[in-house]
């Protein structure tokens, strides 16, 4: 009776095992923590992120869990964010994602649209970034000259033209480098002009005006993506013909934008966390590269501002709104 006893329980265990290891497996909730912004803040850019999980199987809530950090909580979370088990840390933009790299070199992260990570030490190359760090990038570098020539084919009366640049990104100081490059072979003046906060606008504009500027370039960065709509205005209200590395900037009112699409790489920011979940490493996976940049020009703005856009331009345009 023993024998058949214990006959009987191994063969329930191991017809139970592969439904125990199943059931297991489908228990498991990966932890993805997201950096740098909120559903309240950058909410179109959480929906394609989401979407991409979705596509991929992965639904907040069912099998993974999303939880929202701000950048300056990483320092102080370095621990927690082990003992939380976060399985993977996705960081948007330059910022967060050095907040994130200072915090842990063993969690892996995904970055998303950021600007230069070779040149702000995210990342060892593109190729093969070498650490915990992989995602996508902007190719901000490559186009400052670009955003300068249209707007001076805009505005073929320019001369000096003011850049907007915030002090407390990292990148942004390169970024002048390309941009007083650019100005020289366009036989362009530049007047660089910072904020580094919200309340900070309204004197940089002021600044602006005093410098006698016939046209403003703003560079790309998060705060000043935030308060879109405010600068548009600001720029508006100052007479000055803009042009931004953002294409919500455009939509937001401001006269022109070349960009890559800021949407689409957090919705293909969820390959790279489906990737790391199964098994790969930041290590090995090549940072993406935009390939396509989008000219949008706002005539509702050119017109409140008395320009006419060449019609060369206009036809070149992505997206022209009227």
């Amino acid at each position: 009776m023993r024998r058949i006893g214990l006959a009987v329980v191994l063969a329930v265990s191991f017809a139970l095992a592969p439904l125990a290891g199943e059931l297991q497996q489908a228990a498991k909730i990966w932890r993805i923590s997201f950096v740098g912004g909120s559903r309240s803040t950058i909410g179109p850019f959480i929906q394609a992120f989401e979407r991409g999980l979705r596509e991929l199987g992965y639904v907040d809530g069912q099998n993974i869990a999303i939880v929202f950090l701000k950048n300056e909580q990483l320092p102080r979370l370095t621990d927690e964010l082990v003992r939380l088990k976060i399985d993977v840390l996705v960081a948007a933009t330059s910022q967060p994602a050095l907040a994130a790299k200072n915090a842990t070199t063993t969690i892996p992260i995904v970055m998303v649209n950021v600007a230069g990570p070779v040149e702000n030490g995210l990342v060892a190359s593109l190729a093969r970034p070498g650490g915990n760090v992989t995602g996508l990038s902007r190719s901000t570098l490559d186009i400052i000259d670009k955003n300068l020539q249209l707007l001076a084919e805009a505005v073929p009366s320019v001369v000096r033209v003011a850049v907007l640049s915030n002090p407390t990104h990292p990148l942004h100081p390169t970024l002048l480098k390309s941009a007083k490059r650019a100005a020289e072979s366009l036989k362009l003046q530049l007047k660089t002009v910072e904020a580094g906060a919200p309340n900070e606008l309204e004197g940089a504009f002021s600044a602006i005006a005093r410098e006698r500027v016939s046209a403003l370039l703003v560079l790309a960065d998060g705060m000043f993506w935030l308060e879109r709509t405010r600068i548009a205005d600001l720029a508006l209200k100052h007479r000055l013909p803009s042009m931004f590395g953002n294409t919500e900037h455009a939509e937001a009112g401001g006269l022109m934008s070349y960009a890559t699409s800021s949407v689409e790489p957090y919705r293909r920011a969820a390959s790279y966390v489906d990737k790391i979940l199964k098994g790969a490493k930041p290590a090995d996976l090549p940072v993406e590269q935009p390939t396509k940049f989008d000219l949008v020009i706002n005539l509702k703005t050119a017109k409140a501002l008395g320009l006419t856009i060449p019609q060369t331009l206009l036809l070149r345009a992505d997206q022209v709104i009227e």
